[in-house]
C-alpha cells in the first residue's frame, strides 16, 4: 500500500494543467485553460482546468475532478494504478507501508485476480518459448502466420499444455486459492477437484487499458469438430466483454494521434496489422459491437473505419452494430477486402504502404455504402427499393446532429435518385414518432413536419427545497472557511473570526444543522480540524480521499463563467464574492434560516389540520404564530448581530 505522506506529496505536486494537457490540447484563457472535452464529442470548448483549484471541468457533459480523478477516469485506471501513474511522471519515490497479516486478508479480490491472470499469462509465455510441446504445436503455429518474436513478445501470446490440470497445479503450488482461479474462469471445479479450462490452445492475452490481463482467448490447433475453434474466458469480475476491446492497450496512443480507428474481428488481424505498422486498430473479438465499446473508442477518436472480408452477409450482419456507432454521433466509413481476403491475410500478403493505400483508398462512408449494397438487391423490384428507402432514412434518423442527417438526405437523394423532400418527409415521421414514443404522446398531437425538443421543457421546482441552499453553505465553507472577517457582538465590540466558524457557530447556536449528509460532513471535518488547530483549504475538498466528497466539492467550487480580462482592462469592475464574503455568508445564513422555517410551517399547518384534539391545536398554533414572527424578522434584517 502506499504511504499516505507520498500520496500527499503526489497531490501537491501534480499540476493539473500539466495532466490534463498531456491528452487535451489546452489555450489559456485569463487564469484558466480551456479546451475540448476528452469525455464526449462536443465540437465547442466547455472543457475548463483551474490551476489555482486543482480541477477540472466540462460544463457539457458534467464530469470533474481532480488530478488523480482525470487520469482514473481518462485512462481506466484504478486508485492506486492513477498515483503510480503521477509519481513516475513527476519523478516521485513511491514508500509502500507495510502490509499487515489483516491487511493483507483484506485485500481486494479483483486484485488477486488480475495478480493470478498475470502469473498465468507469464506460464503461458513460457510453455510456448520452454516446452518441447509449445514449441512443436504453438510456436511453429505462430511461425507459420509469420508472426516475428518481437510480435509475440509484444501481445504476451503463449500456449496452454494439452493437460486437464497443469497451470491450475501450477497456480496452486504457488499460493493462488482456488476460489480465485475458479473466479477468473481460468480453472472449472468438478467434483472438489479444478481442472484447466484452457488446454492444447495458443493463448492470447486480453489487457484492459493500464495493460493488466483480465481474460485470455485461446485457439485450438487441431482439427476436432467437438472443440470450439476459439475459447474466451467467461465474464468475471474484471472481465465483462461487452465494455472490453482486444489491443486497445497497445492502440490508444496511435487511434488518438492518427484521429482514427480501424476495427476488425479477430484477435490475429489485430496482430497482423500492427507487426505491419498500422497500429491504431482494435477489435470485437468476434462478438456484436455494443454501446460501451464505441464509448471506449471515442475517448480517442469520433472517427471509425471498419474493416470486413469480402462476405455481404456478414456485414449485414453487422449493421446493428453500425447503427450504434452513428447513434453516439461517430463516422463510420466500410473497408471490404478482395474475395476470399480479411485484414490478417492481406497485411501478411502485402507490404505496409499497400495495405495502407488499400485501406484508404477503399473506405467508404458507411450510409453510401450501404444504400449501394442494399440498392444492388433491390434492382427492378418496387417494393423492395420501398424497403430500401425506409431502412436508410431509419439508419439516418438514429444520428444525433441534425446537420449532420440533412447532409445524408441530400446524397441519399442523389444515390436513390429521389426526391429529397420525399426523404426528408419520411425522415421528420421517424423522429416525431420516436419523440411521441419518449414522452408519451399520441402522434397526433406532434403539427406535422414538427420535433419538439425536450430540452427546454419547464421543470416545477418544491418551493420548499433547502438542498441548493445548504449546497451554498457548503460552497462558501470550503472556498472562503479560512477567511477571517471582523463581526461585532451585542456589545458593540469588533472580532476576528474565520468564515467557517462564523457560520458553523451561528447554525449551532439556534440549533440546527445541515439535512443533506455530506455537508454535514464538511462542516464536521473544517469544525474537528479547527479545533486541532489546522486548516482545511478548498484542496483538502477537492483532493479528498472519499470520491463521492472530492466530486461534491468540485462541482460546488466550479462555475463555467468567468470575467474577461479587458473588462479590468478597459476600467470596468465587477464586484466579487471575495469582495464581501461576511455579507455573502449573512444572506446565505438567513435564506437557509428563513426556509427551514417554511418547511417547518407548512409540517405545522398540516398538523393543524389532521389534529381533532383542541389543546394539541392551540399548542401548534403557538408554536406556529412564534416561528412566523422569527420568519418575519429573519426575512426583514439581514443585519442581525452575532452572537457565541
Amino acid at each position: 500500500m502506499i504511504n499516505p505522506n507520498t500520496i500527499q506529496t503526489i497531490f501537491e505536486t501534480a499540476r493539473i494543467e500539466e495532466v490534463v494537457g498531456d491528452f487535451v490540447t489546452l489555450k489559456k484563457r485569463g487564469a484558466n485553460y480551456l479546451g475540448l472535452c476528452p469525455f464526449h464529442n462536443e465540437k465547442t470548448p466547455s472543457f475548463s482546468v483551474s490551476p489555482s483549484k486543482g480541477i477540472y471541468k466540462c460544463f457539457g457533459c458534467g464530469k470533474a475532478g481532480n488530478a488523480v480523478g482525470f487520469i482514473m477516469e481518462h485512462e481506466h485506471y484504478s486508485y492506486p494504478e492513477s498515483l503510480r501513474y503521477l509519481a513516475k511522471k513527476y519523478g516521485i519515490e513511491i514508500e509502500e507501508e507495510e502490509v499487515t497479516e489483516e491487511m493483507q486478508q483484506q485485500l481486494d479480490e479483483k486484485e488477486s485476480m488480475l495478480a493470478l491472470n498475470s502469473f498465468i499469462s507469464e506460464y503461458f509465455r513460457k510453455n510456448l518459448f520452454e516446452k518441447s510441446e509449445g514449441k512443436s504445436v504453438g510456436l511453429s503455429y505462430l511461425k507459420e502466420r509469420d508472426y516475428r518474436e518481437s510480435t509475440i513478445q509484444k501481445f504476451e501470446l503463449g500456449y496452454a499444455i494439452d493437460s486437464w490440470e497443469d497451470y491450475s497445479k501450477h497456480a496452486l503450488a504457488n499460493g493462488y486459492k482456488k476460489e480465485v482461479l475458479v473466479g477468473t474462469g481460468l480453472g472449472i471445479e468438478k467434483d472438489e477437484k479444478i481442472f484447466d479450462r484452457f488446454r492444447g490452445r495458443v493463448m492470447f492475452p486480453i489487457h484492459n487499458l493500464t495493460g493488466r490481463v483480465i481474460g485470455f482467448g485461446g485457439r485450438i490447433l487441431s482439427s476436432e469438430k467437438s472443440k470450439a475453434k476459439y475459447l474466451n474466458s467467461p465474464e468475471s469480475d474484471i472481465y465483462n466483454k461487452s465494455k472490453v476491446l482486444y489491443g486497445i492497450y497497445f492502440a490508444r496512443n496511435a487511434i488518438a494521434k492518427q484521429n482514427k480507428c480501424y476495427l476488425v474481428e479477430g484477435y490475429t488481424d489485430v496482430i497482423s496489422l500492427h507487426q505491419a505498422g498500422i497500429e491504431n486498430v482494435v477489435s470485437s473479438s468476434g462478438t456484436s459491437l455494443t454501446v460501451d465499446q464505441i464509448k471506449l473508442i471515442s475517448r480517442y477518436t469520433p472517427n471509425i473505419t471498419i474493416l470486413f472480408d469480402g462476405d455481404p452477409a456478414g456485414i449485414k450482419a453487422s449493421f446493428r452494430g453500425i447503427d450504434l456507432i452513428l447513434e453516439q454521433g461517430m463516422n463510420v466509413k466500410i473497408v471490404l477486402f478482395p474475395e476470399g481476403e480479411d485484414p490478417d491475410s492481406y497485411a501478411r500478403s502485402h507490404t505496409t504502404g499497400e495495405t495502407e493505400t488499400f485501406i484508404s483508398n477503399s473506405a467508404v462512408d458507411f450510409i453510401k455504402f450501404k444504400t449501394n449494397l442494399l440498392k444492388e438487391e433491390t434492382e427492378g423490384d418496387p417494393t423492395g427499393r420501398a424497403s430500401l428507402i425506409k431502412d436508410i432514412i431509419q439508419t439516418i434518423s438514429i444520428i444525433p446532429d441534425g446537420i449532420v442527417r440533412s447532409e445524408y438526405i441530400k446524397e441519399c437523394s442523389i444515390l436513390l435518385d429521389t426526391r429529397e423532400q420525399t426523404l426528408m418527409n419520411e425522415l421528420n415521421k421517424l423522429l416525431r414518432n420516436k419523440y411521441s414514443k419518449q414522452v408519451n404522446i399520441p402522434k397526433e398531437v406532434i403539427p406535422e413536419g414538427e420535433v419538439i425538443d425536450n430540452r427546454y421543457k419547464q421543470v416545477d421546482v418544491d418551493p420548499l427545497d433547502i438542498s441548493y441552499l445548504e449546497h451554498g453553505l457548503a460552497r462558501l465553507l470550503i472556498m472562503f472557511g479560512d477567511e477571517m472577517v471582523k463581526v461585532s457582538t451585542e456589545e458593540n465590540e469588533e472580532h476576528e473570526i474565520s468564515i467557517s466558524e462564523f457560520i458553523i457557530s451561528d447554525l449551532e447556536n439556534d440549533g440546527l444543522s445541515f439535512e443533506n449528509e455530506m455537508c454535514k460532513q464538511i462542516a464536521s471535518e473544517i469544525k474537528s480540524a479547527r479545533e486541532r488547530g489546522e486548516i482545511l483549504t478548498s484542496t483538502s475538498f477537492t483532493n479528498h480521499s472519499d470520491p463521492k466528497m472530492s466530486a461534491l466539492a468540485i462541482e460546488l467550487i466550479t462555475t463555467p463563467y468567468e470575467l474577461s480580462e479587458k473588462w479590468e482592462q478597459n476600467k470596468i469592475f465587477v464586484k466579487k464574492e471575495e469582495d464581501d464574503v461576511f455579507g455573502l455568508a449573512l444572506s446565505s445564513l438567513m435564506s437557509f434560516k428563513s426556509r427551514l422555517i417554511s418547511k417547518k410551517l407548512n409540517s405545522i399547518s398540516i398538523q393543524i389540520k389532521d389534529t381533532t384534539d383542541d389543546a394539541e391545536v392551540f399548542l401548534l398554533q403557538q408554536e406556529f404564530f412564534e416561528l412566523k414572527k422569527l420568519a418575519n424578522l429573519i426575512d426583514g434584517e439581514l443585519k442581525r448581530p452575532f452572537n457565541y
